[in-house]
């Protein structure tokens, strides 16, 4: 049976995001309240828990202790449960899911540069576009008062990003259809994007004399930075790339790794790192049967790449494997690195596999059209993103009820320190994470119609940075009945792990 595709005109399209308005003015999206019967937020990470490894459930804890902004990182459950009544116009996209500043990153293409794009798609579902969007606007208000910004700066660069989000989207409603797939931000343009922006700001020589002083917003919502600001903002930048390049399954080994008679094994350093050869006391099974329950998932995940694809994998041996804690929202869910050695031992190559559960959204939204949670990440992450992991593929658990997904764990990727920057740079970095988030819905969507439905004036921006800060102040209190729960020993942390 085959699905008929439908093929509106350009007209039909732009009708439908016109139509759109009339389900959800773009100004509906300010005045966020929370509902009356919200679940309590520490009762939905407490539930979220009851499937993780108990042993790292303090550590997540721990982790979203940190700060405001880390606990919104690891509070995905809570924002899908409040999204769920906010108004949407009905124009779906592949959502990211967790769209938060800290889940985009560089990372390197098949054809070993560096691209910078969405990184995380653990909770990726089709759904509503204003949920991506409202997931990022508001992590870009709680970063901004997280690092010390003004009110006015927070609503300036939340409102510039969104605003960027807007007119990206235009931009690619007007572009032919193989020009928005095959468009991505690459090594070069974020350089010359980078270049371009501390060109203003030295073209600003007002600025020059005032390095000690706080940046601040501009008429036109950007958000000013000093001139010494700029050349530290530059070097970081440069320094960050140049890391990016050399984190590779070589530097996975020298860090990871220790020789013991002359082969390589993964070090032991628990709780993040705890090595096969430890871990069958962790889930009660003899190291023999754990041993054929890997090399089984990995035969079922190799079966899930292309064929030339698996042909290459083929040539390298499981050499070790170990659990590995990651992230913060991801700590306790089963995340492991099998370390593969391909010509000799000076071959290496790293994979990682995490668990995929249901997405967050799938309660708001319908389940996902993949009964394998691994496939539905891994589907979602190869239509969003531009340029997708050579070895990204999926397998099931051993148990009843667990998936997986595979890719490497180190391929010259690379991350912002969102809680390092300035006003400005959160407002470059927030403009270049929207413009990215845009191409995503882009591809998978209709830009067309979501770009006749935001229209060509601020009425969508205004109110997603109202909503953004509305957001954030309940993320303050959600926070704080986090760390109450912590300090009242209703739920246990362990932090600097």
């Amino acid at each position: 049976m085959t699905t008929k595709v439908e093929h509106p005109t350009l007209d039909e399209r732009s009708a439908r995001g016109l139509e759109a308005r009339g389900r959800a003015t773009p100004d509906s999206h300010s005045g966020w309240k929370p509902a009356a019967d919200r679940p309590d937020p520490v009762a939905l990470i407490e539930e979220q828990n009851l499937r993780r490894d108990p042993d790292l459930v303090p550590v997540r804890h721990g982790r979203m202790m940190a700060s405001p902004f880390t606990f919104y990182r690891g509070a995905a459950k809570i924002m899908a449960v409040d999204l769920a009544e906010t108004p949407t116009a009905g124009l779906e996209v592949q959502l990211c899911g967790d769209a938060h500043l800290s889940n985009f990153g560089v990372f390197a293409s098949p054809e070993r540069t560096l691209v910078f794009d969405i990184n995380d798609f653990d909770e990726t579902l089709p759904g509503p576009f204003e949920y991506d969007v409202k997931r990022l606007a508001a992590s870009l208000t709680v970063a901004a008062y997280n690092n010390g910004c003004s009110q006015s700066d927070a609503r300036a660069l939340t409102k510039g990003a969104v605003t960027s989000y807007r007119e990206t989207m235009a931009e690619f409603a007007a572009m032919r259809t193989l020009d928005v797939w095959y468009a991505h931000t690459s090594e070069d343009q974020i350089k010359q994007s980078v270049a371009a922006f501390l060109a203003r700001i030295d073209g600003k020589g007002k600025h020059k004399h005032k390095a000690k002083h706080k940046a601040t917003s501009t008429e036109d919502g950007t958000s000013e930075m000093t001139a010494k600001e700029a050349k530290e903002a530059a070097k970081r930048f440069e320094k960050n790339a140049k890391k990016a390049h050399s984190r590779n399954s070589d530097q996975a080994l020298a860090k990871l790794g220790e020789e013991v008679d002359g082969r390589y094994r993964i070090a032991s350093v628990p709780p993040v790192i705890v090595p096969a050869r430890e871990l069958h006391t962790t889930y009660g099974l003899e190291p023999g049967d754990l041993e054929k329950i890997v090399l089984g998932q990995f035969r079922e995940y190799r079966s899930t790449l292309q064929p030339e694809r698996r042909q290459l994998l083929e040539r390298f041996e499981i050499i070790d494997w170990a659990r590995k804690v990651v992230g913060v929202g991801s700590v306790g869910t089963r995340a492991f690195v099998v370390l593969l050695q391909g010509r000799d031992r000076g071959d290496p190559l790293f994979l990682q596999v995490k668990e995929a559960t249901r997405s967050v959204l799938e309660n708001p939204l319908p389940k996902s059209v993949y009964k394998q949670a691994g496939e539905r990440v891994v589907q979602g992450q190869r239509l969003m993103q531009a340029s997708s992991d050579l070895f990204l593929g999926w397998s099931k658990g051993a148990q009843a009820d667990r998936y997986y997904y595979w890719r490497q764990l180190r391929d010259m990727k690379g991350s912002a320190l969102v809680e390092m920057m300035p006003a400005a740079q959160l407002d470059f970095y927030g403009r270049m994470c929207a413009w990215t988030l845009a191409r995503a819905h882009a591809r998978s969507g209709d830009a067309v119609a979501i770009a006749a439905y935001l229209g060509d004036d601020d009425a969508f921006d205004q109110a997603i940075t109202d909503f953004s800060e509305r957001y954030a102040a309940q993320n303050d209190r959600d926070f704080a009945e986090f760390t109450n729960a912590i300090n009242t020993h209703r739920i246990e942390a362990i932090q600097q792990v």
